[in-house]
C-alpha cells in the first residue's frame, strides 16, 4: 500500500507542465531514433547527455528513460512495414510483423505491438514500485564486500551476453577498467596514467566516452556503410486487430512480459535478449510452430511486450543496488552523477521525487505512446526517405558543442574525436562496446569498495568468502563462467547472436 501511496506522490511530480513536455519530447525523440535504423537510444542518450546538465534531475530522467522505452515502440514500427529493425531488439519483430505488413495487414501488426507494448510497460512500471522498495531495503544491509562482489557478478554477466567472441568481450572489460583508473587515486594522490594532460587528473569524463563510442562511432560506421531502404509503399487500414488475433494476442504478451521483467533485472539482461527469448518460448510452446515466420500474431506480441517490459525493468538494479545492468543503464547513471546523485538503495529516501516521478511518468508515456505513435505511422515512414548524410553533419556538430560545454575543455572535444574512432574501429574488429562502458562505470566503485572492505578486515581477503551475501554473489559469478564453458551453452549463444546480426 505504501508503494502506491508514494505512487501518487511521483504522479504530481510527473503531471508538472514541464515534465509532461519532457516526458513527450522523450518518447517523441525515442520514436524518430527507433524508427530511424543506425542511430539508437545509446547514441541519442549519449548524445543529449549534456542538455540533462541543465535541467532538474527529475526532467533530465524523465526525458531520458522516454527515449529509451519509445525508441523500442519506434523499432517496431520500421520493422513492420520495412522489415528494417530501427533496433536490435525488434529484429524479432521482422520475421513476423512483416509477413503480415506484406499480407495487408500492416494495422493489426502495428496495433498489436503497441498495445503489447502498452500492456508491458504498464506491468513492468509497476513491478518497479512492487519490489523497488524492498530491495533497495535489502541493498542497505549491503557492505564494501557485498558490493565488490555485486560489481563482479555484473561484469562477468556482461561477459558472458555480450555479442560474439568471450574473449573479445573480457577484453573490453579490461580495457574499460584501464581507462577508469585515469587520474589522480583517491587514497595515495598520486597520479596514473594521466599523460601530463591537466585536463586528465581528475580522469575520463563520462560524457566524451560515452558520446565518443556510441554516438561519433556509430556515425562513422553509418557513413562508411552508405546504406540507403526504398521505402515500402503501404497503406495502413484496418488498426484494430480481429477477435482471433486478440484471442492469441494476450497470453502472448503476458509470457513476453513475464521473460521481459525477469531478464531485464538481471545483470547484462535488457530488451534485446528478452525479445529473443520470449520469440523462442512462443514458439516452443505453440501447437502450430510452423505458423511462425508467416505472420503469427504472437510473434509480434511477445517479442514486443519483452524488449519494452526489459526497457523499464532494468531500470531495477540501478535505482536500488547503484549497479548497472546494461550499457543504456550506465549511461543514466552518468546522467544522475552529473547532478550530483549517487545511483543507490539511498535514492529512495534522499531523492523520492526523482525516484517516483520517473516511475509515474513510465506509465503516462507508455499511454503518450500509444496516442501519438499509431496517428503518425505516415510521418514516421516517410523520414525513412531523408538522406542519411543530411542528418549526421548536424548530429556531429551537436555532439562537439555538447562535449564542450560540460567543461569548457577543448581536452574533451579531442577525447570525444580519439573515443568516437575507438568506437569505429571496435565495430570493425566486432569488439562489442557496452561492456567497455559498464567496466567504465564500475571500475573506481569496485575499486573504491574493494579497498574498503580490506581495510575493514585488516587486509584479510577472506571477508569476502565469509560474508553469506558476499559468498553467494561469488558463487552466482563463478557459475555464470562455468556456464560459459559448456559446449552446449556456447553453441546456443552462438547461434543466438548470429540470428540477431
Amino acid at each position: 500500500m505504501d508503494s502506491f501511496v508514494s505512487l501518487y506522490h511521483g504522479f504530481t511530480i510527473a503531471l508538472l507542465p514541464a515534465n509532461i513536455l519532457y516526458c513527450l519530447s522523450g518518447t517523441l525523440v525515442g520514436t524518430l531514433i527507433g524508427v530511424l535504423p543506425g542511430i539508437g537510444p545509446l547514441s541519442a542518450i549519449a548524445i543529449l547527455l549534456p542538455i540533462t546538465f541543465y535541467l532538474e534531475p527529475a526532467s533530465a530522467l524523465i526525458m531520458l528513460a522516454g527515449i529509451y522505452y519509445g525508441a523500442q515502440y519506434g523499432g517496431s514500427t520500421s520493422a513492420i512495414l520495412l522489415n528494417l529493425p530501427g533496433e536490435n531488439s525488434s529484429v524479432v519483430t521482422c520475421l513476423d510483423g512483416h509477413q503480415m505488413a506484406r499480407q495487408g495487414r500492416a494495422g493489426p501488426a502495428l496495433a498489436v505491438a503497441a498495445l503489447a507494448s502498452l500492456c508491458a510497460g504498464v506491468v513492468a512500471t509497476l513491478v518497479i514500485a512492487l519490489f523497488a522498495p524492498p530491495i533497495s531495503k535489502l541493498a542497505l544491509m549491503f557492505g564494501p564486500a557485498e558490493y565488490f562482489s555485486l560489481m563482479v557478478l555484473g561484469l562477468i554477466a556482461a561477459i558472458v551476453l555480450a555479442h560474439g567472441s568471450v574473449l573479445k568481450a573480457l577484453g573490453m572489460i579490461i580495457l574499460g577498467l584501464l581507462l577508469g583508473c585515469v587520474g589522480t587515486d583517491v587514497e595515495s594522490g598520486s597520479l596514473r596514467m594521466a599523460l601530463g594532460f591537466p585536463g586528465l587528473f581528475d580522469g575520463i569524463g563520462f560524457v566524451p566516452l560515452a558520446m565518443g563510442l556510441f554516438g561519433v562511432g556509430e556515425i562513422i560506421r553509418n557513413i562508411e556503410s552508405d546504406h540507403h531502404q526504398t521505402v515500402m509503399q503501404t497503406r495502413i487500414r484496418d488498426l484494430w486487430p480481429s477477435r482471433e488475433d486478440f484471442r492469441r494476442f494476450w497470453p502472448a504478451a503476458g509470457r513476453g512480459t513475464l521473460v521481459g521483467c525477469i531478464l531485464g533485472i538481471l545483470p547484462g539482461g535488457g530488451a534485446t535478449l528478452g525479445s529473443f527469448a520470449a520469440y523462442t518460448i512462443e514458439k516452443k510452446i505453440s501447437r502450430t510452430p510452423e505458423r511462425f515466420g508467416k505472420g503469427a500474431v504472437e510473434g509480434v506480441a511477445a517479442p514486443e511486450a519483452a524488449n519494452n517490459a526489459g526497457a523499464q525493468t532494468s531500470f531495477i538494479p540501478l535505482l536500488t543496488l547503484g549497479i548497472p545492468s546494461n550499457a543504456m543503464m550506465a549511461l543514466m547513471a552518468g546522467a544522475l552523477l552529473i547532478h550530483g546523485i549517487q545511483p543507490g538503495p539511498r535514492v529512495i529516501t534522499s531523492n523520492p521525487d526523482i525516484f517516483w516521478g520517473l516511475i509515474a511518468s513510465m506509465l503516462l508515456g507508455n499511454a503518450l505512446l500509444v496516442v501519438i505513435n499509431l496517428p503518425l505511422v505516415g510521418i514516421w515512414v516517410q523520414l525513412l526517405r531523408v538522406p542519411y548524410h543530411l542528418f549526421y553533419p548536424m548530429i556531429l556538430v551537436f555532439c562537439c558543442i555538447g562535449v564542450y560545454t560540460v567543461n569548457s575543455s577543448v581536452l574533451d572535444v579531442m577525447l570525444l574525436m580519439v573515443f568516437g574512432f575507438l568506437g569505429y574501429m571496435l565495430s570493425k574488429w566486432r569488439c562489442e562496446p557496452a561492456p567497455l562502458l559498464l567496466a567504465f562505470v564500475l571500475g573506481p566503485l569496485m575499486e573504491e569498495n574493494l579497498r574498503r572492505a580490506m581495510q575493514v578486515s585488516y587486509g584479510d581477503p577472506a571477508i569476502f568468502v565469509t560474508r553469506p551475501i558476499s559468498a553467494g554473489l561469488l558463487v552466482a559469478a563463478l557459475g555464470c563462467l562455468i556456464l560459459v564453458l559448456l559446449p552446449a551453452f556456447r553453441r546456443t549463444r552462438e547461434v543466438a547472436f548470429q540470428e540477431e546480426s
